[in-house]
């Protein structure tokens, strides 16, 4: 995302205890991507570290109590300089993401930013 701006990502309180309950279940070394497919695919996942290969496309934007949260290059590139939110609602989570089965999910809200300007 050369030159143009990224998007950021920030996290609720029930996406933070929803990230905590996992951490106490499956260890601390977690990550999160998210991904610009449809239906799963468009939900932030939470994996554990060593259950998903990062590419050479993925870009890590930040982290969320300590948790990496990458997403692919050109989706990000997309979203421009959009605040991810990561949310926890009730539901099930993505197929092969470790908050399905909690009786909640990970969503991404979003709030788009403006681009800072130079003066």
């Amino acid at each position: 995302m050369k030159d143009k701006p990224a998007p950021s990502v920030t996290a609720t309180e029930p996406a933070i205890a929803l990230l905590r309950q996992l951490k106490a279940q499956y260890g601390e070394k977690l990550i999160f991507h998210q991904s610009g497919g449809c239906c799963d695919g468009s939900a932030p996942m939470c994996y554990e570290a060593s259950d998903f290969m990062l590419g050479d496309n993925d870009v890590k934007l930040g982290e969320l109590d300590g948790v990496p949260f990458y997403i692919g290059r050109d989706q990000g590139e997309r979203w421009g300089a959009t605040n991810l939110i990561i949310d926890a609602i009730a539901g099930n989570g993505g197929m092969f993401s470790l908050d399905n089965g909690t009786g909640r999910r990970f969503l991404t809200r979003s709030e788009v930013c403006a681009a800072p300007t130079s003066d």
